[in-house]
């Protein structure tokens, strides 16, 4: 005689749903750790910046935008900075300069011949926007100049445009004022890549 089996019930394989609440709490959790990623990453390793201006012409275009690294970074001569003064003219801009000297050194400029100097080597530098005129002296009392221990003298590459260690308003730079290195241009998509 065929034995009478207990028809088999679904609600061993359905799953409970979860109040609203949780699942709500749930993707509060992950948008918060996420903020908290991008909040990292952008104070421990790098930002984004615009360049305004055309201080750094040609090798930046106003309205470039950047990513600026700070990761265990220390300045180096030729490096493009993102400078933020504490205090003084600047204060309220971002600058985007080129590290031409650190602290200890001393610059000697041929404004006639568009030459820098520094610790007697002439840097060679051909990103810079030369004119039919001498290159601009700023508010330099004369050719050579000793950066003060602590301090960077950085410059941008459109020299007779530009704000920079050569004017009072900017004058040495701090370290601790130098955000990062500028790394890659991601906008205008036409000129995206590292820079150099």
């Amino acid at each position: 005689m065929d034995e009478l089996k207990a028809p088999v019930t679904s609600e061993s394989s359905e799953k409970p749903k979860e109040p609203l609440i949780v699942t709500v709490y749930d993707w509060l959790e992950v948008f918060c750790i996420a903020a908290i990623l991008v909040i990292l990453l952008f104070t421990f390793v790098g930002r984004m910046s615009t360049v305004f201006g055309g201080s750094m012409s040609n090798t930046l275009q106003s309205g470039d935008r950047l990513i600026v690294s700070n990761l265990l970074y220390t300045p180096e001569r030729g490096d493009i900075v993102v400078v933020q003064k504490e205090s003084g003219y600047y204060e309220d801009q971002l600058l985007i300069k080129r590290v031409i000297a650190k602290g200890g050194e001393t610059i000697v400029f041929d404004f006639e011949n568009w030459t820098v100097s520094v610790d007697g080597m002439v840097l060679d530098e051909p990103y810079i926007r030369r004119e039919n005129k001498p290159m601009r002296s700023g508010d330099l009392a004369g050719d050579t100049v000793t950066v003060p221990e602590g301090y960077y003298f950085v410059m941008g590459d459109n020299r007779n445009d530009s704000a920079d260690s050569r004017y009072q308003t900017v004058g040495f730079v701090k370290e601790e004022e130098i955000l990062g290195k500028a790394v890659f241009r991601i906008l205008p998509f036409s000129s995206i890549g590292f820079l150099k």
